[in-house]
């Protein structure tokens, strides 16, 4: 698989979201072994990119990734977040990324992931409590102490990211990105591309939705978060799922499924963009990667990046209130 570069660090150009294994999703925690053999399966085939967080269980999913690499750590370059757990009495659901807080979060990460470094460590989302400048502070020092090696952030608006690179540079910003969520593409990425930040793009196929495969609700476990996600709810469903007729009907032009046709489409947007698709499955992981070799012609593209936009919010609104530039 070609490698492109986040910043300085060279990874491959599609990673693996681990989320799923573990939490949010149908299925989740049902079959670790099938998730520990996908984890295996994608270091077979070159992937490198290996993406969790602390609050994924929480804690669960970093637990199974630490387990799958054991013996293979060498082969990867290991993210994980913190930031949605208070570790410092903030209480349930208060976001942390006080100086305190991120120390006790890295301690435990490294032991769970059990691993002597992270290689790129993520405030998952940002702390208004907190200045950028006193986390980013933190996260140097930690750089220096050698437990992480690059710093990331996620779902931060630009002047988050100028304040925080003016403390330490900043490796990659991980936030949605897809056919469906392109609101990071008129300021977030020309931003990056000035401070030579990389992009990693989470959900890259809609949470599922621009695979094809799903056609209601009804698919989902009763605790799948999708069932409260607007794009999935009522007619936004519907409209949605005329939108992903339209993927299919390039996919049918190219001998490709709608989930690789969407995957092809992100990796045309730049060499500084890393989807981190996720799955709990080898088969569904091997159709992902083979994205990578998915050509669209320009008339293609141009049909996508006139995609029927979706309707919905990307997340619930709780969660929509965490993201700095959907304010």
């Amino acid at each position: 698989m070609k490698h492109v570069k986040l910043g300085d660090l060279d990874v491959a150009r599609i990673g693996l979201g681990t989320m799923g294994m573990s939490f949010a999703y149908t299925g989740a925690g049902s079959d670790d072994a099938e998730s520990i053999r996908t984890i295996h399966r994608a270091l077979d085939l070159g992937v490198t990119l290996i993406d969790t967080a602390e609050v994924y269980g929480p804690y669960t999913n970093e637990e199974l990734v630490g387990r799958a690499l054991k013996g293979h750590r060498d082969q990867v370059v290991l993210a994980t977040k913190f930031g949605m757990i208070s570790h410092t009495g903030r209480g349930p659901g208060r976001l942390d990324s006080s100086p305190a807080g991120i120390r006790t979060a890295v301690e435990g990460s490294l032991r769970r992931l059990g691993t002597d470094h992270i290689d790129l460590y993520y405030q998952h989302r940002v702390d208004p409590d907190t200045p950028i400048e006193d986390t980013i502070g933190t996260l140097a020092e930690l750089i220096a102490e050698g437990k992480i090696r690059h710093i990331g952030l996620s779902e931060a608006g630009p002047a988050t990211i100028r304040r925080a690179h003016a403390v330490h540079p900043i490796t990659a910003l991980q936030s949605e990105y897809s056919l469906w969520t392109r609101d990071a593409e008129p300021q977030v990425l020309p931003l990056l591309r000035e401070l030579g930040i990389g992009f990693v793009a989470y959900s890259p196929l809609g949470r599922g939705l621009l695979t094809g495969t799903i056609g209601s609700t009804d698919q989902f476990d009763a605790d799948d978060n999708r069932r409260s996600n607007p794009r999935f709810t009522g007619e936004n469903l519907q409209h949605n799922l005329r939108g992903v007729e339209e993927v299919k009907a390039v996919a049918a032009q190219v001998g490709a499924t709608p989930g690789q046709v969407a995957l092809a489409w992100l990796l045309t947007r730049g060499e500084d963009i890393v989807p981190i698709p996720g799955t709990k499955r080898v088969s569904r992981l091997e159709e992902n990667l083979a994205a990578d070799l998915v050509e669209l012609t320009a008339e293609q593209i141009a049909s996508l990046d006139d995609l029927t936009p979706a309707a919905g919010e990307h997340h619930n609104e709780a969660q929509m209130r965490m993201i700095e530039r959907s304010r």
